[in-house]
């Protein structure tokens, strides 16, 4: 069970939603597709994304 998370999160909490322990694996990431939303430099990842990109993502 996945413990409450804002819907716009940080890179830390992101990691924490994906149950990632290396900011070099969520830049992986990023770079696969995963969408940041970035506004005046604050970048955020959208849960609904990051569920999208893991969905996106099965074999």
């Amino acid at each position: 069970m996945r413990k409450e998370l804002p819907r716009y999160m940080t890179y830390k909490q992101a990691m924490d939603c994906l149950n990632i322990k290396s900011y070099n694996t969520l830049y992986k990431y990023i770079k696969q597709g995963l969408r940041v939303v970035a506004i005046n430099g604050t970048k955020r990842i959208d849960q609904l994304d990051a569920d999208k990109f893991m969905e996106a993502h099965k074999v």
